[in-house]
């Protein structure tokens, strides 16, 4: 008899009542089905017929190990997996981590650790470290990321620089050159942590150009002279990546003189499993913004030249701060307007001031023609210094050479020779385009869009109206004259040029003349300030003695 029937069997007399008579008839109807007596029957239903289960009793459990053994060579084995893995995510096989373990051992806090040979498999063993958690999917869950946003406007600004998709321009600026290369449209954005007000530019360089970073944040902390757009001031803090910008000395130094502190995310793998780029989101996404609403629309009209493309990209910019403001009611400018800080905006200071800062020290030697070439270009100096190691300073945007010789400063240089030639140009190869289907083809020769949908400014009149109210704060630039061409380092430097002046050494003068320098330098440093006063002092002492005689 099979043991599924008598199962079924017994199920069934165990839904009747004990003394029913139907169970006698079930039970002989049973007994005839498989031509054996009814006592052989009951016999069969007497005996504990437990269903057996599809797995193991220790299922589950280590049988070739003990358990904590076990778990011990699981952790040793995916610890060489973890050290052995390269960035491409290549590591140690398990085949191979039990080769070593097996044959020379692991040396650990505890000691050597050798598991016995022909014990340990590769399939248990990749068994027990996914049921364990000691698999690369276990491993590599990162934490939980923590979301920041700055109180007031202009107290974070995210930087960064991203390749525009419009891969040509019909007309290069004349400034690039054959034996430069191929040059990029590099799109430069700024964008401010609590508003999401975004500022964005293109500008063809080669690679991460610091000068053309320099120009575009001079540009977006200046008073911009558009309708509905006071963006600007600077910044307490600009986040950035860690690229060649970032690591320039020149870019350091001109945020050092504005008061400006550079901060930059961790390098990849610096931070354990954590991704140390996450907070970049803020710059990223209106760079994919207008990657794919504004640039997409290059197929139908494409800008001559960087200037048209500019111009083409503020409108757009202008409309993408008109939108709504990620988790206010407002719009990002209304936001960037509505939290300016309490103390007021940091106003930047002049563009020639600006270039100042950019300059950057660098050691060379004159040449025996009293001249040293700096970037292509020759420039003449003092007849002094010709063999001399010098320290130059020259900035991006200076055309002139300052020279530091032995503690003193000389300049400004100029060129001697005419500048570098210009107006070169060279042509590049198109890219080749996909081949479409012939219909499709024919209707992409044929739609055509109206220029308007670039270059239309539909603001509302409020929009345009938009400017900074009458009693917000400005706070005024201040200078930190890191080169010392307004004031004197010291009061000996100030009567060292004050005898120059005259011509004749201090000691030489009349107490009174010395007591009056004396109270003019105690007052000031400046330089305008102390030789306008010595000069009137002076010119009106001469003119009381001529009214004497």
């Amino acid at each position: 008899m099979p043991e599924e029937r008598l199962l079924d069997l017994q199920k069934r007399l165990d839904l009747l009542p004990p003394r029913n008579t139907e169970r006698m008839k079930m039970i002989q109807a049973f007994a005839d089905l498989y031509a054996v007596s009814v006592n052989t029957v009951y016999r069969s239903l007497k005996d504990k017929r437990v269903p057996k289960s599809l797995r193991r009793s220790d299922a589950g459990i280590t049988r070739v190990l003990p358990s904590t053994e076990m778990e011990l060579y699981c952790q040793i084995i995916a610890a060489m997996k973890l050290k052995t893995r390269n960035k491409k995510g290549h590591h140690l096989p398990t085949t191979e981590a039990l080769r070593l373990l097996e044959k020379f051992g692991v040396e650990t806090a505890q000691g050597l650790k050798k598991s016995p040979k022909g014990v340990l498999k590769k399939t248990t063993v990749n068994r027990y470290l996914k049921r364990w958690g000691y698999d690369f999917l276990s491993l590599d869950i990162e934490p939980a990321s923590v979301r920041f946003q700055a109180k007031h406007s202009n107290d974070c600004w995210h930087f960064d620089l991203s390749p525009s998709d419009l891969k040509q321009l019909p007309e290069w600026p004349a400034w690039v050159e054959n034996r430069k290369g191929r040059p990029t449209l590099m799109l430069y954005s700024l964008v401010d942590d609590r508003s999401g007000v975004a500022y964005q530019e293109y500008h063809v360089v080669f690679g991460e150009d610091v000068e053309a970073a320099l120009r575009f944040l001079y540009r977006a902390m200046a008073t911009k002279e558009i309708e509905g757009f006071p963006f600007q001031g600077i910044p307490l803090m600009i986040y950035t990546d860690n690229g060649p910008i970032a690591k320039s000395r020149v870019f350091h130094r001109v945020l050092e003189y504005l008061g400006i502190e550079l901060r930059t995310h961790m390098p990849k793998g610096k931070d354990g499993r954590r991704t140390t780029a996450r907070a970049k989101g803020k710059v990223e996404r209106p760079f994919r913004t207008i990657k794919e609403i504004h640039e997409t629309l290059y197929h139908f009209h494409t800008p001559k030249n960087e200037e048209e493309a500019n111009t083409w990209l503020l409108n757009y910019v202008l409309r993408y701060n008109e939108k709504g403001h990620r988790s206010e009611k407002h719009s990002r400018i209304e936001d960037w307007i509505n939290n300016l800080p309490t103390a007021g905006l940091r106003k930047i200071c002049s563009w020639d001031r600006f270039a100042t800062f950019a300059r950057e020290p660098e050691r060379r030697k004159v040449a025996g023609d009293a001249t040293i070439k700096v970037n292509g270009g020759t420039y003449r100096v003092d007849s002094t210094l010709a063999g001399h190691d010098v320290i130059i300073w020259w900035g991006l945007f200076d055309a002139e050479l300052f020279i530091e010789h032995e503690e003193k400063k000389l300049g400004p240089f100029y060129p001697d020779e005419g500048p570098i030639p210009l107006h070169k140009f060279r042509s590049f190869r198109k890219t080749k385009a996909e081949k479409r289907a012939d219909s499709i083809e024919k209707l992409a020769g044929e739609i055509a869009l109206p220029k308007e949908a670039l270059t239309d400014d539909n603001r509302t009149t409020a929009a345009l109206m938009r400017c900074l109210s009458e009693g917000t704060a400005v706070i005024e630039f201040k200078d930190p004259d890191p080169f010392q061409e307004f004031t004197y380092p010291g009061v000996l430097e100030a009567k060292i040029a004050i005898a120059n002046y005259l011509g004749i050494p201090l000691a030489k003068l009349p107490e009174e003349d010395r007591q009056k320098i004396d109270a003019i330098l105690a007052s000031t440093l400046l330089k305008k300030e102390i030789l306008d006063e010595v000069r009137c002092y002076f010119r009106q002492q001469r003119k009381g003695v001529k009214d004497v005689k």
